[in-house]
């Protein structure tokens, strides 16, 4: 995806959320996903002495929790460069290998998506 390449409404929902949550929970990444019925479901990173999970993982857990089957695509806010094995792994195994992950930057814009793979 380019900057040229404009971001399909639902897409930019979710990056949206994901900044929104990174912003209002003050944490390093915010991640939102959408389910196969439109639904999303929008988290930060949970990081207790117990359990650790990312953004994405999160809001791929709590789209489970709630009855999801599927996911039609994840996003996550980040100063990362790239999505963790880890998360896209999450993401495959709710949506399936070709499931969109799109990773912005904190300012919200994309710059990256792949596919869940």
């Amino acid at each position: 995806m380019t900057e040229s390449t404009p971001l399909d409404p639902e897409d930019q929902k979710i990056v949206t959320l994901a900044r929104s949550a990174r912003a209002r929970n003050g944490v390093p990444e915010g991640a939102a996903v959408r389910d196969e019925t439109g639904r999303t479901y929008v988290a930060g990173a949970v990081d207790l002495d117990s359990l650790k999970l990312s953004a994405l993982q999160t809001a791929v857990a709590m789209a489970v929790a709630s009855g999801a089957t599927s996911l039609e695509a994840a996003a996550v806010v980040s100063k990362a460069d790239a999505v963790a094995d880890d998360d896209r792994a999450a993401v495959r195994d709710l949506g399936g290998p070709g499931t969109p992950v799109l990773l912005a930057g904190p300012d919200g814009t994309v710059r990256v998506t792949v596919t869940a793979g």
